[in-house]
């Protein structure tokens, strides 16, 4: 860092960090929360200040928990006002997610530290600290009216104005507005590891609230890239490379790339990935104060940090910053699904029918409209969090009730299409659109396209399709307008195609589509967002569509449902999946053979598979269960699907339902010899008993299970083709307009 320093110094630290891991159970709210020897979280934050205290809270601003800041309580915590009471209920067992929000809430009832470190074993040192912040909290700013003295001892302990606003009964913009009366602003350090003895080179920033700035301004051409946050379901490591990627495409055009992120596991926080970094955390308080900092407007990219970025974008401008590319109002206006609504109607842009609910009154209404199975989700969401499918009035009512309770406000009622659904990623300029390629999912319609097998290019579309989606793109890209990326995904059902989501974003599939099309997507949409144009970068197209290699590539989801117990498995359209992986090939099924055994779900070539799927299903699934047979794999299954097995001729091992008192499917997954799942749940969100517990018994057996037909046709297909020889090349070389052979000797 300071290229001076031998590895023999030793380091003087005049900083603290706190790292606090970030866990999925905001998505999986059933799933065992303890924590022990098993790793449960997907992600973590970082935070660096001058005191524990100040650092501590700054982390918890970057977990980016909706609701979940310093003053939270769990419902069940409210009724318990004494202290002894208090560490005996929520305090005495194993350690959970919210335990440091049990701290606060133990101390804010006057318990002990010494109680507390009596029953937790956490050293009195930490618990000292956290007391304090409490204190000052519960002492100093509780209903009091802010000093300047009181301001700026608030904030050196790291209270954001959103925490003082809610202590005094301000508004945050209140609190903010004193604070620039007074001078009460932010200054940043240099992370040095020698306290300033010697002069670092490093450009790795904190803010503190002292009086020495060491950030000055940069110099010269310069633009604000917003990160993307902790890694969590739904928003993975594939927004930081877009950031990382944007950093270089700023770089290329002479512009100093900022980067501001909080995230010390991506490759956005290394200190040399931009010509500045900024560790703070990706909200409007620490935004408007890095803005202000860096001085005149400066353009800030949103479009690359997925949501957490997009979740500023309508508030840049009062921050003083200048969003570059796609205007605030159309991010805004893709993501109301009731204000997009209208906007497709107007263009005449095909969109499955439905409504809007916010009683559960109208949601039966235009349920009953439309008719069932319906998908049900919030305006605004996020991997798929709190979608469901719903298909009757109880799922409906259900849902509504959930969704009352979780604050989700004005819910989209639409008709569900059981089609095929495909999705692109596409790069405009308000003028010219270009689309990188069009992927088909294998899974239809239903499942997040966060968890299902994507295929480059579309193996099953018709022409007619193909040049509506293109088309479709370009007049929604026009109209918006986008200048930047675009991500759309349509169900193609019975020769119609419909639009089913548009985000004019970065999206997780561009990385991938990058890799294998070979079209610099981050690259280009930061020149267009910076006044360029697709001509001027040699990248427009009269047909729209970017052509197709001599490959088939196949995007495959991760899961991660092992680590967590009581976490059901089945598909459906809430994201599950932690990560993905790539196959590529000349070929559907060698690219896709391959994806499976990067994913860890590639059947044994021999052994027994077990069916046992829901009634709606026996029909579709008697070409697997052939399919297997014909591979040489014993067939095992439950008594109705047994009987289905043996009407089409095919030998099959029946075991009984574990509702019937028998252990032997548990044990037959456990045993080694099972190669494979495929279970269906039932219709609806309540799952029965029978399917949870198999699907979890192969997880934690690590036997590829199957809840999605489509998938497991898939797989017979790969299998059938995995004896026939694969092809290895670079992949410059499949991405070639025509393949590659090697020159005579």
């Amino acid at each position: 860092m300071t290229k001076k320093t031998t590895a023999a110094f030793e380091p003087a630290l005049d900083y603290v960090v706190v790292k606090i891991p970030r866990w999925p159970f905001d998505k999986f709210a059933a799933a065992d929360r303890s924590l022990g020897t098993q790793m449960k979280a997907t992600g973590e934050v970082m935070a660096i200040d001058r005191s524990f205290e100040a650092a501590l809270q700054k982390a918890l601003r970057s977990l980016e928990v909706k609701g979940q800041g310093l003053l939270w309580e769990a419902p069940s915590w409210v009724s318990s006002a004494d202290p002894t009471e208090f560490i005996d209920k929520f305090l005495s067992g194993a350690p959970t997610d919210d335990r440091l929000w049990r701290l606060f809430a133990a101390l804010r009832r006057g318990a002990p530290v010494d109680a507390i470190h009596d029953r937790t074993r956490i050293d009195r040192w930490f618990l000292r600290k956290i007391a304090r912040i409490v204190r000052f909290a519960e002492d100093e700013l509780q209903g009091r009216t802010p000093t300047p003295a009181l301001l700026r001892t608030a904030k050196r302990l790291g209270f954001s104005d959103a925490d003082i606003a809610t202590l005094t009964g301000m508004l945050s913009e209140d609190v903010r507005r004193l604070r620039t009366q007074w001078g009460i602003r932010p200054v940043y350090k240099m992370v040095d590891t020698c306290a300033a003895e010697f002069e670092a080179v490093t450009p790795y920033f904190y803010s503190t609230y002292e009086q020495e700035n060491e950030a000055a301004p940069l110099p010269g051409p310069k633009a604000v890239i917003l990160g993307s946050g902790p890694i969590r379901i739904g928003q993975g490591i594939e927004f930081d490379c877009c950031c990382v990627q944007s950093a270089g495409a700023l770089r290329d055009r002479g512009i100093a790339p900022i980067m501001v992120n909080s995230n010390p596991e991506t490759v956005s926080t290394d200190f040399d990935a931009s010509a500045r970094l900024y560790f703070d955390p990706l909200d409007e308080e620490s935004i408007a104060a890095v803005l202000e900092n860096e001085g005149t407007p400066v353009p800030v990219l949103a479009q690359f940090g997925g949501q957490t970025a997009l979740n500023l974008a309508d508030r840049l401008a009062a921050m003083g910053g200048e969003i570059a590319g796609t205007s605030a109002d159309a991010i805004a206006l893709a993501e109301d699904r009731r204000r997009f609504h209208d906007f497709a109607d107007a263009l005449g842009i095909p969109q499955p029918p439905g409504g809007t609910a916010e009683s559960p009154a109208e949601a039966l209404g235009v349920a009953k409209k439309v008719g069932y199975p319906v998908l049900v989700r919030p305006s605004y969401v996020l991997g798929g969090r709190g979608m469901e499918i719903a298909y009757g009035p109880d799922d409906l009512a259900r849902y509504f009730r959930s969704a009352l309770e979780a604050g989700t406000g004005r819910v989209l009622v639409d008709k569900y299409l059981r089609g095929k659904e495909v999705e692109l990623d596409a790069v405009s300029d308000g003028r010219d659109t270009l689309v990188a390629g069009i992927m088909e999912h294998i899974e239809r319609a239903g499942v997040h396209s966060g968890d299902s097998y994507a295929v480059y290019p579309a193996q099953n579309l018709l022409p007619a399709e193909r040049d509506e989606i293109v088309e479709l793109t370009r007049r929604i890209a026009a109209a918006l307008p986008v200048k930047g990326l675009l991500n759309i995904q349509f169900i193609v059902e019975s020769g119609r195609v419909w639009v089913l989501e548009v985000n004019p974003r970065a999206s997780r599939t561009v990385p991938f589509l990058t890799k294998v099309t070979g079209v610099p997507l981050v690259s280009l949409a930061v020149a267009v967002a910076l006044g360029s144009t697709l001509a001027d970068q040699g990248y427009a197209r009269d047909d729209g569509l970017w052509p197709e290699g001599s490959l088939v590539a196949l995007k495959a989801p991760v899961f991660s449902m092992a680590k967590l117990l009581d976490v059901d498995t089945y598909l459906g359209p809430e994201m599950k999946s932690t990560g993905e992986v790539m196959g590529v090939d000349r070929t559907f099924a060698p690219a896709l053979w391959k994806a499976l055994v990067a994913a860890g779900l590639a059947p044994a070539r021999s052994g027994k598979v077990l069916v046992t799927v829901a009634d709606k299903d026996k029909a579709e699934v008697v070409p697997i269960i052939e399919g297997f047979h014909w591979l040489g794999y014993d067939i095992v299954a439950t008594a109705g699907t047994a009987a289905l097995v043996r009407s089409v001729g095919i030998d099959v091992t029946e075991v009984r339902k574990l509702a019937e008192g028998s252990q032997d499917i548990l044990t037959l997954i456990r045993s080694g010899e099972c190669v494979a799942v495929i279970n269906t749940p039932t219709l609806g969100k309540t799952v029965d008993r029978d399917g949870f517990l198999i699907r979890r018994a192969a997880v934690e057996a690590r036997v590829p299970c199957l809840t999605s037909l489509d998938t497991a046709l898939a797989v017979v297909t790969a299998l059938r083709a995995s004896a026939v020889t694969h092809t290895v090349a670079p992949l410059a070389e499949y991405r070639a307009q025509e393949p590659v052979t090697a020159a005579a000797d």
